[in-house]
């Protein structure tokens, strides 16, 4: 069976509740889950304790057990200290688009242009 430990909504429309929960994979976002580790409230401030709990012996036992964290339970156990920091590369979303990278080469063409005409 393939575990994940992910975010099941709760709350009311526009106000977002998270549980944190292990889970088969197949299972639907908000359906049937295994067990129970924490909460996540998105509401409250990023420095409030109250944001995100979690049972860590109970997250590292689904993790020893091979349970996949998501990307953004990867993030939050990063944050607390239990999972090392993984590389995120994605170089292709911090490259300007055409438009931008057209201007940027008629820039430097008067640049260069008015570079020469001083000398």
């Amino acid at each position: 069976m393939a575990m994940k430990i992910r975010l099941a909504r709760g709350g009311s429309k526009k106000r977002p509740f998270y549980r944190i929960v292990a889970a088969d994979s197949r299972m639907p976002r908000d359906g049937r889950f295994i067990e129970k580790l924490g909460t996540y409230n998105p509401l409250l401030p990023k420095d409030s304790e109250e944001r995100v709990k979690m049972n860590m012996e109970r997250v590292q036992y689904w993790l020893d057990h091979g349970a996949q964290p998501t990307d953004r339970i990867a993030r939050m156990l990063e944050a607390a200290g239990v999972r090392e920091k993984a590389d995120r590369s994605n170089p292709k979303k911090g490259a300007p688009g055409k438009k931008a990278q057209e201007r940027a080469e008629e820039k430097a063409a008067k640049a260069a242009e008015a570079a020469e005409a001083t000398e």
